[in-house]
């Protein structure tokens, strides 16, 4: 059974950084794209990053430039590095898993995490 686990999230002032990681288990994660998501209160889930198997990445046009997602296959990890935060990045946050490895059939998520911009 795949397990993500998220960590990292919190308050932090507008204008800050934070490093959400997820950790891994029950698969071959070298084999799966990783992505991270994110819903705010009365919003749908949004796309946040997305890397391949590969290590090909994708941002949405409201991420581009503000954040980072990379991948440590030696540690099972994900990460999503964010910078130059607002509150309207308030939302918890989501871990997923794609195993067929494109970025495209998300199907596993983690918990959530909050994370959560003052102004």
């Amino acid at each position: 059974q795949v397990q993500l686990v998220e960590s990292g999230g919190g308050l932090v002032q507008a204008g800050g950084s934070l490093r959400l990681s997820c950790v891994t288990s029950g698969s071959i994660f070298s084999r799966n794209a990783m992505g991270w998501y994110r819903q705010a209160p009365g919003k749908e889930r949004e796309l946040v990053a997305s890397i391949s198997s590969i290590g090909s990445t994708r941002y949405p046009d409201s991420m581009k430039g503000r954040c980072t997602i990379s991948r440590d296959n030696a540690k099972n990890t994900v990460y999503l590095q964010m910078n130059s935060l607002t509150p309207e990045d308030t939302a918890v946050y989501y871990c997923a898993a794609d195993p067929s490895g494109t970025s495209r059939f998300f199907n596993t998520w983690g918990q959530g995490i909050q994370v959560t911009v003052s102004s």
